[in-house]
This record gives C-alpha cells, sequence and structure tokens, in this order.
C-alpha cells in the first residue's frame, strides 16, 4: 500500500508540474489544413495594445502558382500570403488569412548544398497596414536538370520563373516563350546569355509552396493588432 500510495503522489506531483508549465509557456498548434492556425498561450501587450507573438513561430504561407522556379545564385522579389487566419485561444483574428508578405528568395548554401530561401521584409495586412517582419523560411534545396533536347514542361507546368531561370531554360533548350518574373536588363543579360550559349545543361531549384517550403519562422517578435475582427 505504501508503495502505491508514493507511486500516487508522484503522479499527481507531476501532473501538477505540466499543468503549472502548460500555464506559462505558449504552445503553438497547428489545425488541419482548411482549419484557423491557434496562438495558444501567454501574449505580451505593447502600450499600444497589440500583442507580442514571438520568435520561434511558424505561419503558414501560400503563393498563386504551384511552383517556383529559380537558379541557385539569384535573388527575386516575390509576394507571398498567409494561407489561414491566426488566431489566438479566443479566436481573435490576429493575422488575417490573405494579409500578404513582401520579400526575396536569395541563394543560400547548407550541408555544402546551394540552395534558396525567402527572407520576408514587410507585412501587409488587408486593411493597407504595413509593418516589418524578420522571418525566413527553411533552405531549399531540391533542383532539376535543364539539358538541351530535354523536356522541360514538367518543371514550368503552374509555375513562376525567375528571370535567371527563364534565361538558363530559354537559352539551353531553345524555349523563347519562357516568361519570368522580373527581366534581366543590360549588360547582365548579355554576359548571363553568353555563359549559357556554352552550356548543355543546368540544374534550377524548383519551389512547391503547398508543400511548405515557403512556411515562414518568425526570428524576432512581431507585434500584431490584438484583434483584427
Amino acid at each position: 500500500m505504501s508503495q502505491f500510495h508514493r507511486w500516487k503522489t508522484g503522479s499527481a506531483a507531476l501532473m501538477a508540474m505540466a499543468i503549472t508549465t502548460g500555464s506559462i509557456a505558449p504552445m503553438f498548434m497547428f489545425a488541419p489544413a482548411s482549419a484557423q492556425v491557434i496562438f495558444n498561450g501567454q501574449r505580451t501587450q505593447t502600450p499600444s495594445g497589440r500583442v507580442s507573438i514571438p520568435a520561434g513561430f511558424t505561419v503558414p504561407m501560400t503563393y498563386d502558382k504551384d511552383k517556383i522556379v529559380v537558379t541557385p545564385d539569384e535573388t527575386t522579389r516575390i509576394k507571398l500570403k498567409v494561407a489561414r487566419n491566426l488566431v489566438d485561444s479566443s479566436r481573435n483574428v490576429l493575422i488575417p488569412e490573405g494579409s500578404e508578405i513582401e520579400g526575396q528568395l536569395q541563394p543560400v548554401t547548407r550541408n555544402g548544398q546551394k540552395g534558396t530561401y525567402f527572407v520576408a521584409q514587410e507585412l501587409i495586412l488587408p486593411n493597407g497596414e504595413r509593418q516589418s517582419i524578420n522571418a525566413t523560411s527553411r533552405a531549399i534545396t531540391r533542383k532539376e536538370e535543364i539539358s538541351k533536347g530535354g523536356r522541360t514542361d514538367k518543371i514550368i507546368q503552374d509555375a513562376a520563373i525567375g528571370a535567371g531561370a527563364a534565361s538558363v531554360i530559354s537559352l539551353i533548350t531553345g524555349d523563347r516563350k519562357i516568361q519570368p518574373l522580373e527581366p534581366i536588363l543590360g549588360a547582365g543579360a548579355g554576359a548571363a546569355a553568353s555563359v549559357l550559349l556554352r552550356r548543355k545543361k543546368t540544374e534550377v531549384i524548383v519551389i512547391e509552396p503547398q508543400r511548405g517550403d515557403l512556411d515562414l519562422t518568425l526570428r524576432s517578435s512581431l507585434f500584431v493588432p490584438r484583434g483584427y475582427y
């Protein structure tokens, strides 16, 4: 009986510890894709009545195209959208679905592999309010080969294509119908063409937003309105 009593007492203490810990530590939970994202835990309110979402929280993002194709060395500006409402435990909307985040894809090297990642710069709420945001996606190193005579249909289907990748695909495959996100202008375009015309193959990075490639992790606290609606 004494052994059972000690086990019961220990279990009760452990449960009490868990409850206490849960009440002071933020909890982050993702609901199913069709639901909202719940920010559940302590919130620091600033004098202006805003709520601080802490560093480390991940915001799910989406993009208008199924894929984005860039070269490992290019930097290109894009605009993402928040995939689902971010709400607090009382269902107050902190960041509405469809809010935009402007930033750029830029080169990065991870474990010796060249890749790309998204660096967020500005959050744009549906009411037009803008504010700085310090967040990045993970590094994407998934690549596809572009070669003379190779088929690129699968790679570019429903894809937004960076200027560097558009030049690669156009000059190596001869497909002149590739439309880049932004044009390459001036001497840079001529230099790129000169190099690419001597190549028979190269690699591009394929980003798939629907797989979570561009979900953003906050690198510092984000201060947002207490309840958007």
